[in-house]
């Protein structure tokens, strides 16, 4: 999860830097969540849930029920 880092206004009159400033985090953590949002890299569909029937074939095991 991105966050933004930085310092925080306190209120009152915000010098037109400031704005700047803070408007540029917030544009900088809107590209960073939108590339981690639509990022098309799922790990989680990718792990391997065990031995397969291949395997099992080539080794001389068949499965059993537990």
């Amino acid at each position: 999860m991105a966050a933004i880092n930085g310092p925080v206004s306190t209120g009152g009159i915000e010098h037109s830097a400031d704005k700047v400033g803070i408007l540029a985090e917030i544009a900088d953590f809107w590209r960073q969540f939108v590339v981690a949002a639509f990022n098309p890299y799922r790990p989680e569909q990718h792990y391997m849930r065990g031995p397969g029937p291949a395997w099992r074939a080539k080794h001389g095991l068949t499965r059993t029920a537990s």
